[in-house]
């Protein structure tokens, strides 16, 4: 079968190949892939600046059919069509794994990082990560769950009211699932972009997300002032990993807010301020990737249709088609890039 591989570390070594076809364990699933989507962190590791495990398979966001389990495997069978989570192996003996929290084990293992990931015809799971897909979820829609569990874990680290003001900072894939969940949850969504997000903030609109701003035409400070009664917004989610963006959401909280940074730094020490921070008692969270728990609900949000992930779709390539994907993204305006593997013409339909 044909991987789009990272061979070496560094910028680019980024290619095609032919690699041995994979077989379960015992206790692991084998799932021909549908569609995978490209995350922002598989950009970051084609770049140089995310370390993985080379050489590997990238992409960790994907949706497929069984066609082979293990023979300890119960939570699945062949034809069942499922997404997986991220996680491949964890140390099942530390405090996190002992409470559900494994996206913090130190030893976990992570698909398409660490362990071969979606970007070719066919990965392992490991049995537990397996979630079958309800009737009315279709592949497409499936391959986001991950950054819609991710989306829904950061939201879950906030007390949301109904009727809060939420601030999401950046109109990108995450930045957009956040604000859906978020309406979700009865908060009025204020999302933020820049001129160069035009397409993103009409994205949006077009989700029905409360309000768009574009921060470099409009003063957003203003506005969230003027929807507050001059408190200021309850909540502030900072999906762009911008320190600036950062600064600019401590600033636009409420006393007593809530601030909960999703968005990656590109350096690990940035500079906050820490006046905000205390002298208006704001609660800073962080939040990294999904746990199991995040995944059901999300699945859920998609069924029933209170959170749109197809449509933040707007390009499709194969894996050989790989500059023209990431072209998409930094240059094309493109909002998500989905990726099908080469050599599947009987893909079937998208159901």
């Amino acid at each position: 079968m044909q991987a789009l591989v990272k061979e070496q570390k560094g910028y680019g070594h980024l290619i095609v190949k032919d690699v041995p076809e994979p077989a379960p364990g015992p206790d692991q699933v084998k799932i021909e892939v549908k569609y995978a989507g490209v995350c922002g962190s598989d950009l970051h590791a084609y770049e140089g600046h995310y370390d993985v495990k080379t050489p590997v398979i990238l992409g960790h966001e994907f949706s497929g059919v069984v066609v082979q389990i293990g023979s300890n495997v119960t939570e699945c069978r062949p034809g069942d069509r499922v997404t997986t989570e991220t996680t491949y192996d964890i140390c099942g003996e530390c405090r996190y794994c002992e409470s559900g929290d494994y996206n913090l084990c130190p030893r976990r293992v992570g698909l398409g990082s660490k362990q071969d990931g979606g970007w070719t015809n066919y990965v392992i799971a490991r049995k537990e990560s397996i979630h079958v897909l309800p009737e009315e979820v279709d592949y497409e829609a499936a391959s986001l769950t991950e950054p819609l569990a991710c989306a829904y874990h950061a939201v879950e680290k906030a007390e949301v009211g109904k009727g809060d003001t939420a601030v999401v900072l950046g109109p990108g894939p995450i930045g957009l699932l956040t604000a859906q969940v978020l309406q979700a949850g009865g908060a009025s969504v204020i999302i933020t972009g820049l001129s160069h997000d035009k397409t993103r903030l009409a994205k949006a609109e077009e989700l029905g997300i409360d309000e768009q701003i574009n921060i470099e035409t409009e003063n957003v400070k203003d506005i969230v002032l003027e929807r507050t009664s001059g408190y200021g917004a309850d909540l502030v989610f900072e999906c762009t990993g911008a320190p600036p963006a950062a600064n600019m959401g401590l600033d636009l909280l409420t006393k007593k807010g809530q601030y909960v940074q999703v968005g990656i730094f590109p350096e690990e020490k940035v500079s906050l301020n820490a006046s905000d921070i205390i002298q208006k008692e704001i609660q800073v969270t962080g939040t990294r990737s999904q746990k199991a728990a995040d995944w059901e609900p999300s699945l859920e949000l998609i069924r029933s249709g209170t959170v749109d992930t197809k449509a933040l779709i707007t390009h499709e390539f194969d894996i050989t088609q790989w500059d023209e994907a990431y072209d998409a993204i930094k240059n094309g305006g493109g909002i998500k890039v989905s990726l099908t593997p080469v050599n599947m013409e009987e893909r079937g339909d998208n159901t």
